[in-house]
């Protein structure tokens, strides 16, 4: 009984001396290590996490060589972050480059292939900055730390209908009705529509295949708008964003 309450109050010492330890040394490594989280950093938090863990978890641990690993992490970050910012070619090798998934009103597929991405994750992030209609983005953007950074076309920044004292008639929102090439027939019902109209209103705009149509959006106007698979876009320029 007395070796357990021995081992308690240890775990609990540690804590009380470890704690203000910790929050010195994420201070120490600034805002930038605890708010946007790139991906070294990110790696840096995860591994105080695992020390500091290990370290109150278990009394076998010395607990001075536990304070002295938080310590060299703690200046460790700080070098790499400093050589990040004088030297670009280590920052670029050290995170993520932004990535384009969105130019002109079009998914990129390919680029959101790339950084692992569903059109979900897009739709629900921009939903997110209150943006319902992905024909309104002229290029969305994925961040280094995972963050989705968008600019709205011109003409959807100019002055809105509120802002002249005129009453909307309908929303601005628009349904996913088709998502790489598959249907969603409860979308469709909903409009009281079918699959003729859809492919009429595909046919239209030059498509004769589903399977061609990444992403398809319907809006309260039954306007239709259709974003191809990347094969089928030639003309789309996509800005060279980099850090």
């Amino acid at each position: 009984m007395f070796e357990f309450m021995k081992e308690i109050l240890l775990i609990l010492g540690r804590i009380i001396t470890i704690l203000p330890l910790l929050l010195f040394i994420n201070l120490f490594m600034g805002k930038r290590a605890i708010g946007e989280l790139p991906i070294f950093d990110f790696l840096i938090i995860i591994i105080l996490g695992a020390v500091v863990g290990a370290d109150i978890a278990d009394p076998n641990i010395h607990h001075f060589p536990t304070a002295i690993a938080i310590i060299a992490i703690g200046i460790l970050q700080r070098i790499v972050a400093k050589w990040k910012i004088s030297n670009r070619k280590i920052g670029r090798l050290l995170t993520f480059e932004p990535t384009v998934v969105i130019q002109n009103g079009k998914f990129l597929e390919r680029n959101l292939k790339k950084v692992r991405y569903s059109i979900d994750n897009v739709l629900q992030m921009l939903r997110e900055k209150n943006i319902f209609d992905i024909n309104d983005v002229e290029t969305a953007i994925i961040e280094a730390n995972g963050a989705l950074s968008v600019l709205k076309k011109p003409q959807k920044n100019s002055v809105t209908l509120e802002d002249m004292k005129i009453p909307k008639t309908t929303s601005a929102i628009s349904f996913p009705i088709i998502v790489e090439g598959t249907i969603y027939p409860s979308v469709l019902k909903h409009f009281s529509l079918n699959e003729a109209w859809l492919q009429q209103k595909l046919s239209h705009k030059g498509v004769g295949d589903i399977k061609n149509v990444f992403f398809a959006s319907i809006n309260h106007n039954l306007e239709l708008y259709v974003s191809l698979k990347d094969k089928d876009k030639n003309n789309i320029a996509v800005p060279p964003i980099k850090h």
